[in-house]
């Protein structure tokens, strides 16, 4: 067997882990960067505790999920950015034929406010994520050119708007990642999280409901309309 052959049964492995249909839903939904507990998965994904308990026994065993306990709850996050990369990348090239349409009114309105504006790990996807990379990539602050990369004009305004960079990491100052529901590449990597937290933190986004979606608030609009040149209607 060769080097290369080598990986073949980890990379199996890896694939048959994700290959789960209440795996991977738990995998989305942890996207949010945020712990849940297992009873919270239990009931997003739709399955008894127990079956949950099994399939997060899993996806710990492999590597995919961290865990902790605090009392009798038992929480679970992805294991780290790499892990949250690898879901975002694989769920941007799944067929948007094949997703079940929605059965709801409220499965509706909660597909469309995650497709306007949501948070991919830690840093923002969706038509807002987009946005923002335009935005900054239109004033000459990111490059996609060459692949992604803030210019010195780009680190230059993350500093004056307040936004701390945090150089003393091996994660790339700009990364691309691409969009499952806008089919683009969005900016992540320590730029796209800085702008996220700082989003967050200001009140120019909000989460709502249970799951990844944001929603800019008109504190946001006046800022990213400032900073930016972003219309409000592109954000709603």
């Amino acid at each position: 067997m060769t080097a290369k052959d080598a990986q073949a049964p980890g990379l199996a492995a890896l694939a048959a882990l994700i290959a789960d249909e209440t795996r991977a839903a738990c995998l989305l939904a942890l996207l949010d960067g945020r712990a849940w507990t297992a009873g919270e998965l239990a009931r997003h994904a739709g399955v008894a505790p127990s079956t949950l308990s099994e399939h997060l026994g899993k996806l710990v065993a492999g590597g995919l999920l961290t865990e902790e306990r605090q009392g009798r709850h038992r929480y679970v996050r992805l294991a780290d950015t790499r892990v949250a990369q690898l879901v975002e990348d694989l769920a941007a090239q799944a067929d948007p034929g094949t997703a079940r349409p929605p059965r709801t009114l409220r499965e509706a309105g909660a597909g469309s406010a995650m497709a306007r504006g949501r948070t991919c790990y830690d840093h923002l996807a969706g038509r807002l994520g987009i946005a923002l990379t335009d935005a900054l990539t239109a004033r000459g602050l990111l490059r996609q050119d060459t692949g992604f990369a803030l210019t010195d004009a780009g680190v230059d305004w993350f500093g004056s708007v307040g936004i701390g960079l945090d150089r003393a990491t091996r994660r790339p100052l700009a990364r691309a990642c691409l969009d499952w529901t806008e089919r683009r590449p969005h900016l992540a990597g320590v730029a796209g999280a800085a702008l996220c937290r700082h989003a967050l933190d200001a009140g120019w986004c909000v989460r709502i409901g249970s799951e990844r979606a944001v929603k800019v608030t008109p504190e946001g609009e006046h800022a990213l309309s400032d900073l930016l040149g972003i219309p409000a209607g592109a954000l709603r």
